[in-house]
């Protein structure tokens, strides 16, 4: 497991699912014997600017390079030049709003055949936060392949 502490030591206090991400692209990785470049596109969602950065560098440093057919929901979903989104949105709205929209749309039009997608998002407690523990991230990956 993608362990916080690791996150930590190159970002600072990361609070992004980027470290489940990263976990569930390993072992997904590592169970298929696939490559980043089996798939059109591998998409995360809603890990914003920031989470994405974060998710392409830990994975880099695994030996996966992820810079060319890798996005993230929110970025696809939201402008962050024109609007005022900061780190983005709720991951699993951006998640299913951009594949309903906008994904389903390409595979049904075959412009993209293998798509790797992840929805990632944070498991809030309140009792948690007032005892000071950390959240823990979420992230769940489902290989789509069109026929």
């Amino acid at each position: 497991m993608y362990k916080i502490n690791k996150i930590k030591k190159f970002y600072g206090a990361c609070l992004t699912s980027s470290p489940a991400a990263v976990d569930t692209l390993l072992a997904h990785f590592n169970d298929t014997k696939r490559s980043p470049e089996y798939y059109d596109l591998i998409v995360s969602g809603d890990l914003g600017k920031v989470g994405k950065s974060i998710v392409i560098d830990l994975m880099k440093k695994e030996g996966y390079d992820l810079s060319k057919n890798y996005n993230d929901c929110g970025l696809i979903l939201f402008d962050c030049e024109s609007q005022d989104v900061h780190s983005g949105g709720s991951g699993c709205g951006c998640s299913a709003l951009t594949f309903c929209g906008y994904l389903y749309k390409l595979l049904k039009e075959k412009k993209y055949n293998r798509i790797l997608f992840m929805a990632t998002g944070a498991l809030m407690s309140t009792t948690t936060v007032q005892q000071g523990e950390s959240i823990p991230g979420i992230a769940h990956a489902v290989s789509i392949v069109n026929n």
